[in-house]
């Protein structure tokens, strides 16, 4: 049901018709004649990207990727701030000066690094500020906070904490970072997939018509018409394209 479409390349302009009449070249296939006729407008009622969904963002930022293969690779870069979540005290020194951090896996800090300690319960604020004094084992860190009164009150040593680095400091004199920190990059992979859908109209339906009656740029007046059922199946087709690819998971074997 797509109509004609005539007027200069980059510049979309559909023909009205005097009358009422349903002509190819008067059909709104998307109906949204307001950015044909009134740009200026449109502009200046809120600034616009697109069609506001999630392919016409990738579209304009250029994110897009085309593909005519089963199968689609690429690499992702770690996160450029080391962080770590599910960190316990599990040894706090008397007069809470400096405390023992124990990870769950490996981690890859560094003597001399400031980190930023907080509590992962959602409705608390504590946090304290560190600096890592020693490094016992792949898995702990000694560190010694920047507060004078120790490692916030109410964290114990069952609290659960997110531990991230903000920076490192030295003493004058002292000697460099010891030990550097290589690239993790991420190969993914994935295919695509084939969505589909459908509008069917009869006959009777063309009478079940919109008009839009607009006046065009050159001055020429008169009508357009659309199918709402017809434009709704596009917008639906595009949610579900987007959603496929957000909500979409592989088929477990077996």
């Amino acid at each position: 049901m797509a109509g004609s479409i005539t007027g200069a390349a980059g510049q979309p302009a559909l023909t009205p018709s005097s009358s009422k009449a349903a002509l190819p070249s008067n059909y709104i296939t998307n109906f949204d004649f307001l950015n044909q006729y009134l740009p200026d407008t449109y502009e200046k009622e809120f600034e616009r990207y697109g069609n506001r969904s999630i392919s016409a963002f990738l579209r304009m930022v250029g994110a897009e990727m085309p593909t005519n293969s089963d199968l689609i690779k690429w690499e992702e870069q770690g996160r450029l701030h080391t962080k770590f979540q599910g960190v316990l005290p599990t040894t706090i020194v008397a007069g809470r000066d400096t405390a023992t951090l124990t990870f769950t896996a490996d981690h890859n800090l560094r003597v001399g690094q400031t980190i930023f300690i907080s509590d992962e319960t959602a409705a608390s604020t504590k946090s304290n500020k560190a600096i890592i004094d020693t490094i016992p084992s792949t898995t702990t860190v000694t560190v010694a906070f920047y507060e004078a009164a120790g490692l916030a009150t109410g964290i114990t040593t069952t609290t659960a904490l997110t531990v991230f680095v903000y920076g490192s400091e030295f003493n004058k004199g002292a000697s460099g970072m010891s030990g550097s920190l290589e690239a993790d990059p991420v190969i993914k992979d994935n295919k695509p997939i084939i969505i589909k859908d459908k509008y069917v109209v009869s006959g009777s339906d063309m009478a079940q018509i919109g008009w839009v009656e607009v006046t065009s740029e050159n001055g020429a007046s008169g009508y357009l018409w659309y199918i709402k059922s017809e434009h709704e199946t596009r917008l639906r087709f595009d949610d579900y394209l987007e959603m496929a690819m957000i909500e979409g998971v592989p088929a477990a074997a077996g």
